[in-house]
C-alpha cells in the first residue's frame, strides 16, 4: 500500500526534484514542468506549494541553509575553551562545504547566475551566509578574550578567509595549482586568533 504524502512530505519532494533541475539545467534553464516531472507530481501541485520559480529557489535556499549550516553549527561546537571550540566551528564550517558535492554544485550555479539574476545571490547571501556570519560574530562576542573591537568585521574577516580557501579548492577545483589541505588552514586560523588572544591577555592590567 502506497502512503499519502503530507503537504511537507510532498514540498521537500518538490525541493530535491527542484535541485535536481537547477543543477542539471541552471536556474534559466529550469521550468516549473521539469522540475513537477523530476519530483514526479503535477504542474499545479508545484504551483499549489510555491507560488513561482523565484518562490521555489527561495525555497530550495532556505532548505539547504537549514540542512547544511543550523544543523552543524549546534551548541556543542561552540561551547568548551577556545583551543577546542575554535578548531571545531572553523572546521565546521569549512566541512560543510568541502565534503558536500551537490552544495558546491549550488554555489557554482548562484555564482553563474548572479549577473543575470541578481535576487537569486541575494537570496543565497541572506539564508546561507549571513547566517554563518552572525555565528561566528556571536561566538567572538561569547569570547572577550580575543580582544577585538569589532566582532562584526573580524568575523567578515574570518568567514571570508574559509569561503576564500573553500573556493579556491573546491568550488574552482584550484587544489593543485595552489594547494592548500583543511587541516593546514584550520591549524593556522586557530593559531593566529589565539596569539591574538594571548597577546590581549599579556596586555591586560
Amino acid at each position: 500500500m502506497t502512503l499519502a504524502l503530507t503537504k511537507t512530505d510532498k514540498a521537500t519532494q518538490i525541493l530535491n526534484g527542484a535541485l535536481q533541475e537547477f543543477l542539471a539545467h541552471g536556474y534559466a534553464g529550469t521550468s516549473m514542468d521539469r522540475v513537477a516531472a523530476t519530483a514526479g507530481v503535477s504542474k499545479p501541485t508545484v504551483y499549489n506549494h510555491f507560488q513561482d520559480k523565484e518562490g521555489l529557489f527561495r525555497a530550495l535556499v532556505q532548505k539547504i541553509a537549514r540542512e547544511r549550516f543550523q544543523i552543524k553549527f549546534k551548541a556543542e561546537i561552540l561551547s568548551g575553551p577556545l583551543e577546542e571550540s575554535l578548531p571545531r566551528l572553523l572546521a565546521s564550517m569549512v566541512n560543510t562545504i568541502s565534503d558536500d558535492d551537490d552544495y558546491q554544485d549550488f554555489v557554482r550555479l548562484v555564482i553563474g547566475e548572479s549577473g543575470r539574476f541578481p535576487e537569486l545571490s541575494r537570496t543565497f547571501v541572506t539564508y546561507l551566509v549571513r547566517p554563518g556570519l552572525q555565528q561566528m560574530q556571536d561566538y567572538l562576542e561569547q569570547h572577550p578574550e580575543f580582544g577585538f573591537a569589532d566582532s562584526q568585521a573580524i568575523a567578515q574577516i574570518i568567514l571570508g578567509s574559509a569561503v576564500y580557501m573553500c573556493l579556491t579548492q573546491y568550488i574552482l577545483h584550484g587544489h593543485d595549482i595552489m594547494p592548500l589541505s583543511k587541516e593546514n588552514y584550520i591549524e593556522a586560523m586557530t593559531r593566529l586568533m589565539l596569539n591574538s588572544a594571548l597577546s590581549e591577555a599579556i596586555q591586560r592590567p
